[in-house]
């Protein structure tokens, strides 16, 4: 028997899980080694079991890499929860004598690695594979998370629909997409399907950030296309703004509760009801009368058929995977940059101040992210002057001078207390 390498998947499902299992176990094989796929990430290692594997093989997995879902499923469950568990964790990989450990998943599958790994120095090697649709693991060069892309295409052609849905009813839809940290998901769906606007936590440098804020900014962007005759569209709504709540507004929100790493379940937060509910009321507020519907946009694409971008992509991260596992490596995650593996330390990930894996959130100073700002409608500061205020204000209840002092404060940069910058002028797209 060879040394044994053992494969498993931990958090929520991303496309292109089946492609790393597959191209780790072939590479594996063909340089000797046995390999087993663990069942349900860390759950069973956790509760000191270990019976729940499968060997690989190559018929097993010659042709999962297309498919979406997890051959080995996977779980949420912390493995470094607390000292027993840990223990419990390592001890289960122990007795089924593995070699070598590839852990797929995001940033808590990556902590959880992290804490084995440096417990187990020299016993196996461990090495992660960044998994996320929320795209929000720190990787080089910025290369995306596997599943992204085929998230992002997913969710793109939903919103299409919406929006031409939007269009034919006369309404306005909260799309709420899934990013716990990151709105990279939600900014990316929204500029790619050219909906009117999306909303990510980025934008919003206070802390707590209030709701209320949340709302004027969708509530603002409805009057300002009421100027322009249109009644309808879809805001993109990243579902992390819910973590950045302050205690007051997140004690309103029913359903809020933890999962293993301590992070809110926002699966549990009904926030898409919350929002349409505020939205409406705010309109009503204002004198408008619109139709506003919200549509959840997130477990439709975790388990999607991988476009070919993460095909390609984790068949070279399974690839890279084994290879740096036999070159003696250990306590790294694996990446892409320039077209070649690089190894990225999970010292390096970490942060020092938390203990945590660091979160790559949207860099909202760069082009990427000006140029899809440039095309949402949403109100700007040459929106509070003359002729434009006059022409906002007569789609509301509002003065002119009612309607600067109550959306005035959306356009005010809370890190300096100055306007924020007035952007590029681009063209209204058709839609």
């Amino acid at each position: 028997m060879g040394a044994r390498l053992g494969i498993l998947v931990g958090g929520g499902p991303a496309p292109g899980i089946n492609g790393v299992i597959a191209a780790a176990t072939i590479e594996a094989l063909n340089c000797g080694l046995d390999v087993i796929g663990i069942y349900d990430g860390y759950a069973h290692l956790a509760a000191g079991e270990w019976s729940q594997t499968e060997p690989l093989t190559i018929e097993r997995v010659s042709r999962v890499h297309s498919s979406g879902g997890s051959l080995l499923r996977t779980s949420r469950t912390n493995p470094a929860k607390d000292e027993a568990t840990l223990e419990r964790c390592i001890e289960s990989l122990l007795a089924l004598e593995l070699r070598y450990l590839i852990a797929i998943g995001g940033d808590d599958t990556t902590y959880g690695a992290a804490r084995i790994a440096a417990r187990t120095a020299g016993r196996f090697g461990v090495v992660t594979v960044p998994k996320t649709i929320d795209n929000d693991l720190p990787l080089p060069d910025n290369a995306p998370t596997f599943g992204f892309e085929t998230a992002r295409s997913v969710g793109t052609a939903i919103v299409e629909n919406l929006m031409e849905d939007a269009r034919t009813a006369s309404r306005w839809y909260l799309a709420v997409t899934m990013g716990r940290k990151s709105g990279s998901l939600a900014l990316g769906i929204c500029k790619a399907a050219g909906a009117t606007l999306a909303v990510i936590p980025e934008e919003f440098p206070e802390h707590p950030l209030h709701l209320a804020r949340v709302v004027d900014t969708i509530a603002g962007a409805i009057v300002k296309r009421r100027a322009t005759g249109r009644d309808f569209g879809v805001a993109v709504v990243a579902e992390g703004l819910v973590e950045r709540l302050g205690p007051e507004d997140l004690a309103g929100l029913p359903g809020v509760t933890r999962d293993a790493y301590d992070n809110v379940r926002i699966a549990d937060i009904p926030i898409g009801f919350v929002l349409r509910d505020a939205v409406r009321h705010r309109l009503a507020d204002l004198g408008m009368s619109e139709t506003v519907v919200h549509k959840d946009i997130g477990y439709e694409l975790r388990c999607a058929r991988p476009v070919p971008f993460d095909l390609d992509y984790t068949r070279t991260l399974g690839y890279g995977a084994v290879r740096y596992l036999l070159s003696g490596g250990s306590g790294a995650l694996v990446a892409l940059a320039g077209g070649r593996i690089v190894p990225v330390t999970l010292d390096e990930l970490t942060d020092p101040a938390t203990g945590r894996i660091r979160v790559r959130l949207v860099d909202v100073t760069t082009e990427s992210y000006q140029v899809a700002r440039s095309y949402m409608i949403r109100l700007e500061p040459e929106d509070l002057h003359e002729p434009r205020l006059s022409l906002l204000a007569a789609q509301t209840n509002l003065t002119a001078a009612q309607f600067r002092e109550q959306f005035g404060k959306l356009l005010i940069d809370a890190r300096s207390g100055n306007s924020a910058p007035t952007r590029v002028e681009a063209r209204e797209l058709p839609y």
